[in-house]
């Protein structure tokens, strides 16, 4: 991981409303090749609707989102995951009336090279031996961490050069927590650059290179993973010291 060359994501004067209501206040915010970085903040504070600017969803009224050296703030979602972004939503929202191996190939859709999709399907198996237990399985009758593990399988399919996060650790048993961060920075030491939104701000710098902390829209903080977890005032916000 470079921070000094080209960013592959650069959200730059970003300002979003809802209605009347501004949301993100001149975001500017940079994730670098290889890098796991992790955006944390409160309940309103826009980690969201940053997520949903990146991807698309949501448009912002001014500033640029520049991913892989072009701008796609004008861009549709679906150019952006063509382009190699990927989402692991919140809630996971697989396929539940789907099998696990159909989920998958779901993740590989926009792909024709087969010897490399049978490659990362073997991967992603090895990565998570609990889905090679259950491929004919109905992915609505897996467990939510079991559901977890297959939504980030399912967006490796794609090979993506960003793998985009939202609230991972959400509604799961501490130790499958545990066992998915693992899991994570695994997947982010083999190559794939993961942009994280996690309101569990302990386990999510235990893992990343780089936090942005956002307070009301605002980027209140931006720091090394370790210089965060030092930080006095995140520690009293966030981190329940």
């Amino acid at each position: 991981m470079n921070t000094n060359g080209t960013p592959l994501l650069r959200l730059s004067k970003i300002n979003t409303y809802y209605g009347p209501i501004h949301i993100l206040q001149d975001i500017d915010l940079e994730i670098y090749p290889g890098e796991l970085l992790c955006l944390l903040g409160g309940n309103a504070s826009g980690k969201s609707t940053t997520l949903k600017t990146i991807l698309g969803i949501v448009k912002p009224a001014s500033g640029t989102v520049e991913f892989c050296g072009e701008q796609v703030q004008n861009c549709p979602t679906s150019y952006r995951i063509e382009r190699g972004m990927a989402v692991v939503p919140e809630n996971r929202r697989i396929f539940g009336p789907m099998t696990v191996d159909e989920n998958l190939k779901m993740g590989a859709y926009l792909r024709r090279d087969l010897h490399g999709i049978e490659e990362d399907r073997e991967r992603v198996l090895t990565l998570f031996p609990r889905l090679k237990e259950r491929l004919h399985q109905p992915g609505g009758t897996l467990s939510g961490g079991e559901q977890q593990m297959l939504a980030m399988a399912r967006a490796l399919m794609s090979r993506p050069r960003l793998l985009l996060m939202d609230e991972p650790s959400m509604g799961m048993a501490p130790v499958l927590v545990e066992q998915n961060f693992e899991i994570i920075k695994q997947i982010n030491q083999q190559g794939t650059t993961i942009f994280m939104v996690e309101q569990n701000a302990n386990m999510a710098l235990s893992i990343a290179h780089r936090g942005y902390v956002l307070q009301t829209g605002r980027v209140a903080l931006v720091d090394t993973a370790q210089n965060l977890l030092n930080n006095e005032q995140l520690r009293k916000a966030y981190l329940g010291r």
